[in-house]
């Protein structure tokens, strides 16, 4: 299932497109961010960022301004209407993941519980 940004079950920022297309490009042609949600982390869920060639069958992808991100159906349950940011600061920069269904998150913004 292709989905535009203004429908995507995942929103990706201007900043945070700008930034993949970056990585990406520097990874080779074809290449693709991943974002996942594994078990883990010290609020119980962690976000996984990835570079992949491949799109399976359960995965989404979400596209805007030439960044293509793939979200897995079982990540995506937990990724349900988030928007996908990228920060640059003083302190550095990251990937920000603003997930409306997290009830808390850790410090470093990487891991969350529901």
């Amino acid at each position: 299932m292709d989905t535009a940004t203004d429908t995507a079950p995942v929103r990706v920022s201007a900043s945070a497109a700008k930034r993949i297309v970056t990585l990406t490009a520097a990874e080779g042609q074809g290449v693709m961010f991943r974002i996942a949600v594994n078990g883990g982390g010290c609020s119980g869920f962690q976000y996984d960022f990835s570079f992949d060639d491949t799109k399976t069958d359960e995965d989404i992808l979400v596209e805007r301004d030439g960044a293509r991100v793939l979200i897995d159906q079982a990540s995506l349950e937990f990724l349900g209407g988030s928007e996908v940011d990228f920060i640059e600061g003083l302190m550095g920069s990251h990937f920000e993941i603003k997930n409306p269904q997290a009830k808390s998150s850790c410090g470093c913004g990487t891991s969350f519980s529901v």
